[in-house]
């Protein structure tokens, strides 16, 4: 399916970890302030399928095009600057700075047609990133390291920013608070792809879904289509 206003565009991207091949031609698009949405079990490529777009696992095939834009060679920080933000599942800080301090190293000039995000716009959305603030990082509990590297990321002002599993291992209230935040970017003209292995939350927030299954996309649809599918679900989301 191709959207309207199309601003990321991943096309037969394959990717391997040594001899394994893990991307067997991801194909999929986020159109402007859009939430598409990764679905699948673990070990299904979601979580690569972001590393190959931001270039962390080199794309051994196919085509990744921001704003028309090939990115699929480009280094890291290239992708970065071009207006893409990556949050990981691994809750990466800078430990021995403070929450400020970590906030402050994420700042850049916004670009053309992005949102200009503020500190005080990220402490607004986690508030107990605000009462932290000079605390050391690695001293914070896991929950606000993830909050911290979200807001982290935003304060680059991407036009994409993907997110892998943002409310893992999160109690409820924060859980509903990273929702909330990610339907706030949408309407704030930020696209997301979120990688989320809770189905509630990712049916809630998204504009789309798709699910991958050994490296490909097997289904991409609304998330009421989705729902409606019984037999994708039993044989690509159930546990």
């Amino acid at each position: 399916m191709t959207t309207t206003n199309t601003l990321l565009a991943v096309n037969d991207l394959h990717a391997h970890y040594g001899k394994s091949h893990i991307l067997h031609g991801v194909t999929f698009d986020v159109g402007q302030n859009e939430v598409v949405s990764l679905l699948g079990r673990n070990g299904s490529g979601r979580s690569t399928t972001l590393k190959a777009i931001m270039g962390i696992v080199p794309p051994t095939q196919g085509s990744i095009l921001l704003n028309d834009r090939q990115l699929a060679k480009a280094k890291s920080y290239e992708i970065c600057r071009s207006g893409i933000a990556y949050v990981p599942e691994e809750r990466e800080v800078f430990a021995n700075l403070t929450v400020d301090e970590n906030l402050r190293m994420g700042e850049q000039a916004a670009k053309k047609g992005a949102t200009q995000w503020t500190v005080e716009d990220m402490f607004a959305y986690f508030p107990r990133l605000k009462e932290r603030r000079n605390v050391k990082a690695g001293s914070i509990s896991g929950g606000e390291q993830q909050m911290l590297t979200m807001c982290r990321s935003l304060l680059g002002n991407p036009l994409v920013i993907l997110i892998d599993e943002p409310t893992e291992g999160l109690a409820p209230k924060i859980v509903s608070a990273v929702g909330e935040c990610i339907m706030d970017l949408q309407r704030k003209n930020v696209s997301v792809v979120l990688v989320e292995q809770k189905l509630t939350i990712a049916l809630k927030v998204s504009s789309r879904v798709c699910v991958v299954g050994h490296g490909q996309i097997v289904f991409e649809g609304t998330p009421q289509h989705l729902m409606e599918d019984e037999k994708l679900l039993a044989d690509w989301l159930a546990v």
